[in-house]
Order: structure tokens, then sequence, then C-alpha cells
């Protein structure tokens, strides 16, 4: 049975602009999306907040799934009185949008997908999953923040932007490690939502980063493919936090698409 969570968010921008939530990958929280912020805020109305177990959201004693993730996402629509949004997810955060578009698919004005996958773990990945956790649970999160920084940004982004790597690091460092287990249980869990795709009736904006490895732009081309209304951009010189790694482009795309989207 899920639970209801009070989550760490924050409301900004304009109360009378398109409702767009941004949804954090894993194992960040909400001020990963800053620049997205900044960019949108004097157009929409921006919700930010920490998915369960990340930031300053408690995992709580709830069952680590993604369902639970996505009623987390429906209860604070909810506590915002917003009948529907547009729903941006990265990685973890596309994930649970996924899932909730497929649960009730009139909360979403409209969708944006960036740097995720509709299909669940492979068992490779599931056991790569496991032996985090065990190395979390054994040694705290440095070294698995380190192992992160290496998967989530691009070589280039390592070698030459020093301060979005280290702002990265803190954010990683400053989870309760228990937290950061819960959320990787919970994409274990995650079910197939390739199937749902082709049931999606809002337009949709596909993004991943250029050398994203670990979920390559053939990924999202893809999904793009499979949603009736999509389109698939590819962010140049961006691995797997491409919002951070070249916001100009991230930025310039969601704005385009907020602009096309049917009022």
């Amino acid at each position: 049975m899920s639970q209801v969570m009070t989550a760490f968010f924050l409301d900004q921008g304009t109360r009378t602009g398109t409702p767009i939530v941004l949804i954090h990958g894993y194992p960040f929280d909400h001020t990963m999306w800053e620049p997205q912020v900044q960019a949108l805020k004097t157009q929409c109305r921006v919700i930010t907040y920490d998915v369960r177990g990340l930031g300053r959201s408690p995992a709580g004693d709830a069952p680590a799934t993604m369902d639970q993730l996505a009623d987390d996402l429906f209860a604070l629509l909810d506590v915002l009185r917003m009948p529907a949004a547009v729903l941006c997810g990265l990685s973890l955060g596309g994930y649970i949008v996924l899932r909730a578009i497929e649960r009730a698919p009139q909360r979403a004005l409209g969708l944006i997908l960036a740097d995720t996958r509709s299909q669940p773990d492979t068992d490779e990945a599931r056991q790569a999953r496991l032996a985090a956790i065990r190395q979390i649970e054994a040694e705290g999160l440095k070294n698995a923040a380190e192992d992160s920084l290496r998967k989530v940004f691009a070589p280039r982004t390592l070698a030459q932007n020093k301060p979005c790597v280290d702002a990265i690091r803190k954010t990683i460092l400053k989870n309760d490690p228990q937290g950061v287990c819960f959320a990787a249980k919970a994409i274990m869990s995650r079910a197939d939502t390739t199937p749902a795709l082709a049931r999606i009736k809002v337009r949709a904006l596909v993004m991943a980063g250029e050398h994203d490895s670990l979920t390559p732009p053939a990924v999202g081309q893809a999904m793009a493919q499979a949603i009736p209304e999509a389109r698939f951009v590819q962010i140049p010189d961006a691995g797997h936090l491409s919002s951070l790694e070249n916001p100009a482009a991230f930025n310039k795309h969601i704005l385009d698409y907020l602009l096309d989207l049917p009022q």
C-alpha cells in the first residue's frame, strides 16, 4: 500500500504561466534544475521537488516502488491544487513521469523526457544496482558518488567543468545513504512502460545528451518514434546530465516546446 509523502518542494515563477513540474535524476535533488528554473520562471509556474529518499524528502517506511514515487507526484499535484501540468523528468524523473502518465494520463498537459528510458533494468543492470546498494550500505556514499560522476558526465564535462562536477558531488554526498538505497530499489522495481508509449495523447519532447552512455541517444529516438506526437533532439557536448552540461541548448528546446504546446 502506498503512502502520502510530505515532499520538500519549491513553487516558483508566475502563477499565470504554464505549470511545469521538473523531476530530478538519481541520486540528486531539486537543485539540479536551477538553470531551468531561471530560464522558465518568467513564463511558467515552475515546481521542483525532492523525490522520496533524496534531498530533503525522507524515504519513510513506504514500499520502494515506482508506483509509490508516482503516487508521491500525484499527491504533490493535489497539494498544489494543480489538476494537470507539463511533466518533465530526467533519468529517474523520466521513469516516474512514464509510470504516472500510464496510470493517470489526465494529469499531464505535456511530456518532456530527458536522458531516460521506458524499458526496465536488464539483469546486468539490476545486478549492478544491487552491488551499488551493498557498497553504500557498507561504506557510505563517498565511493558511490565518484562512481556516479564518472557515469553521468561526458568526458569533456569531467575535464573542463569542475564547478558543475563539484556541485553534483556535493549534492550526492548530502543525501541520506539509506534514502539513496531506497531510490535505487524503486528504480529496480519499475515495470516496462514501452507498451504505453503508443497511448500517450499529449505532445512530447524527448532529449538525450550526445555522449550519454547510460541512456544513449538511440534509446531516446526509439521512445520518440513510439509516441504519436513526439520530437527527439540530441543535446550536443553533454552526457547523462544534459540539463546541466549544456543548459543553453536544453533550455532552448524546452522553451520552443512550450511555445508550440496547445493552450
